[in-house]
């Protein structure tokens, strides 16, 4: 099988490597199978996408609707490397699926409007399937309704036209969405479990996602929520997409 590409870009190692075990576990991946480029450490390199089976975008400490004079150039650097690689897999139609991260680099890329209207503090969310969700192959098995961890401090407050809505939540109206028909994006963190949650809450209780003095109480939550049915797009997705 041709390996998946991780492109990741959490600077923190605890993060990071915690993420690329929770891709591995809930895409039934060997590590020859994924893999991994971390984009804060290094220009991406250049790609020959008939090598892989499809590349998946991981969450980012790294916000797209922020000012460009408030961007660090490893930030600037990044978003340059991820449009330049978005104009090739969407003119391919190549396998994609972004989450969280992915929203702000396919959704801007596509012409959606990024901003902070619809937030979402970190935690448990309910998620609903539109109907040509209940009907896309990477999410074929999952409920209608489901509960994933999120926390972001932007979302899609509209969608461009040629854009397939897959998902929506009470208080973010756009959590998935297809391009094409092979690339995805979800808002929610289809690789995010209770343990993998209360990791990165740890990890970034200074990062202003959340007051540092709330930390404590967050992991308890997450600990209180049983979240299994996100992880299904990833298997779908490897599953769909191996070759």
């Amino acid at each position: 099988m041709l390996p998946f590409l991780l492109l990741a870009s959490r600077a923190e190692d605890a993060a990071a490597e915690d993420e690329y075990a929770a891709y591995l576990r809930y895409g039934g991946l060997e590590e020859r199978e994924l893999r991994r480029v971390r984009l804060e450490a290094a220009p991406l390199p250049a790609l020959d996408l008939s090598e892989f089976s499809g590349v998946i975008v991981g969450g980012s400490p790294f916000t797209s609707s922020d000012p460009p004079e408030q961007k660090s150039p490893v930030q600037h650097r990044v978003e340059r490397e991820l449009s330049a690689l978005l104009d090739q897999l969407v003119a391919r139609d190549f396998p994609f699926l972004g989450a969280c991260y992915g929203v702000g680099t396919l959704g801007k890329h596509q012409g959606a409007v990024i901003d902070r209207t619809y937030g979402e503090p970190l935690g448990a969310v309910e998620i609903e399937l539109t109907e040509d969700g209940l009907h896309d192959p990477v999410l074929q098995g999952m409920p209608r309704t489901f509960t994933a961890f999120t926390g972001h401090k932007e979302a899609v407050s509209s969608l461009p036209p040629h854009a397939v809505l897959l998902a929506s939540s009470a208080t973010c109206p756009v959590h998935m969405f297809r391009i094409k028909t092979n690339l995805y994006a979800t808002q929610f963190h289809p690789e995010l479990d209770a343990d993998g949650l209360v990791t990165r809450i740890d990890i970034y209780r200074h990062a202003g996602y959340f007051p540092p003095e709330s930390a404590e109480e967050l992991m308890d939550n997450a600990r209180r929520f049983t979240v299994t049915e996100p992880m299904a797009v990833l298997k779908n997705f490897v599953a769909r997409y191996a070759r």
